[in-house]
């Protein structure tokens, strides 16, 4: 009852026979490499070289916005602690002079 049961493995049913000659020498087939295409110079016309350059002065605008925004950011927060902390030093002051 406790006991394992081990599948056995089916045994062929036919003559396995090899079909390879030995006796006749195989040359192996050789492809020609294939021939990488070479891809046309690329080619702006006005109105791209316009557009790009636009596109560039975009990005550029709109990151230097953000870096700005972030370091007015940083600077107003660095401002209102140091405003919040003369605050309370100076009323932890009064009460010690009462």
């Amino acid at each position: 009852m406790f006991r394992p049961r081990i599948p056995t493995n089916p045994l062929p049913t036919g003559i396995v026979t090899g079909t390879a000659r030995s006796d006749v020498p195989t040359v192996p087939h050789q492809t020609p490499a294939p021939v990488p295409a070479t891809a046309a110079p690329a080619r702006l016309t006005p109105g791209a070289v316009v557009a790009v350059i636009g596109g560039g002065t975009a990005v550029v605008l709109v990151v230097g916005a953000v870096l700005v925004s972030m370091l007015l950011a940083v600077a107003v927060t660095a401002v209102s602690l140091a405003v919040s902390a003369l605050v309370v030093r100076s009323l932890v002051a009064s009460q010690n002079h009462r």
